[in-house]
């Protein structure tokens, strides 16, 4: 894949916007059920969509399924449990290799039985993933990984760990937000475009790296951390507020995105997020 050449004047016709979801799009929540998504956010996805000819996709850890039942009526592209499931532009459908029905129940099992001793920890069954949260405990953090690196060193390499914000997951091996992503600008409508890719977490640096590679922009958002992200956005609000500015000015908005990618301070309108350059 060759990098994406930059355009002086971009419009949304010109741009590839690849999505996070929880930490991004939305705050999290308690429990992955207790998310809500406003009316004026789906409407300006249905719009950043619209205009830039379908070039906008959701890269999330959720299931597909989930994210439909989330944004409805909306349906964008996605690619779902961290690029394990995707759905291209044309509303194409696909997945990779599935692991046994036997690893799975066995990951299942060893969780279900720590949730059980520990009862703050909550169990998340995404069919062909499974995450364990301990929000609610977090001194449980350490022996919740090392249990969990255990069982997935039992498992034969079919599922790997994956940490995230006060949660890890076993998800099939080989599947990446950055290997989704890659899938996505092989295809129309992406193809060809400068690729954007906003993200919060662990599991969207591999989405950072890749777009990095290919000259395009990407964007941690939250506290600062080590990460491949070149410029940062503070919090799902400064989000909103920055594809709101997307919708309406474009160049303007891809601009800010540059100069912080470059290191210079860059600063949206007063009411609106401060963009920052970022490692």
């Amino acid at each position: 894949m060759t990098a994406t050449p930059h355009t002086d004047h971009p419009s949304l016709s010109a741009l590839a916007l690849f999505l996070d979801v929880d930490g991004t799009l939305l705050e999290i929540a308690p429990t992955p059920q207790g998310v809500s998504v406003p009316e004026a956010l789906r409407q300006r996805l249905r719009a950043l969509s619209d205009g830039s000819g379908g070039a906008v996709a959701l890269v999330s850890g959720r299931a597909i399924a989930d994210l439909d039942g989330l944004f409805a009526p909306l349906t964008l592209p996605a690619a779902g449990l961290h690029g394990f499931e995707y759905r291209d532009g044309s509303g194409e459908y696909g997945r990779r290799p599935l692991p046994s029905a036997a690893a799975l129940e066995r990951a299942r099992a060893a969780m279900v039985e720590l949730a059980q001793r520990h009862p703050r920890l909550l169990v998340e069954d995404k069919r062909f993933a499974l995450a364990l949260h301990f929000r609610d405990a977090p001194q449980l953090e350490e022996p919740v990984v090392a249990a969990m690196l255990e069982v997935a060193a039992s498992l034969g390499g079919e599922l790997e760990l994956q940490r995230g914000k006060m949660v890890v997951e076993l998800r099939p091996a080989g599947a990446t937000k950055g290997k989704a992503v890659a899938a996505f600008l092989q295809a129309p409508p992406f193809a060809g475009r400068l690729p954007i890719f906003l993200g919060d977490d662990l599991t969207d640096e591999p989405a950072f790296e890749l777009v990095n590679r290919l000259g395009g922009l990407s964007v941690l958002v939250g506290a600062p951390r080590p990460s491949a992200a070149r410029c940062r956005l503070e919090d799902v609000s400064a989000v909103r507020h920055w594809l709101a500015e997307l919708e309406a000015a474009p160049h303007a908005a891809v601009g800010r995105l540059t100069a912080a990618s470059r290191g210079s301070a860059a600063t949206l309108a007063p009411a609106g997020p401060k963009l920052r350059g970022h490692g």
